[in-house]
């Protein structure tokens, strides 16, 4: 059986937890998801602060995780 595809959805951070944890609601549908940074995010050292604007990846199989891949301009 061949992997899903990850969800792609775009949101804005509303609150930031220690270990580049963040809370994201979502644009879509006002859900808050729990995300971490991307490894490549994580590796040039993006920062990412309150309110900003961001695309995150989420598993189809678990809704409430997601991992941050763009912080938008």
């Amino acid at each position: 059986m061949a992997k899903e595809p990850p969800l792609k959805f775009e949101g804005q951070v509303v609150t930031i937890h220690p270990g580049d944890k963040f809370d994201v609601k979502l644009d879509s549908n006002d859900h808050v998801v729990k995300c971490t940074l991307s490894g490549k995010m994580r590796k040039n050292s993006i920062k990412v602060i309150l309110r900003d604007k961001v695309s995150i990846e989420m598993s189809p199989y678990d809704l409430g995780k997601g991992r941050i891949t763009f912080r938008h301009k």
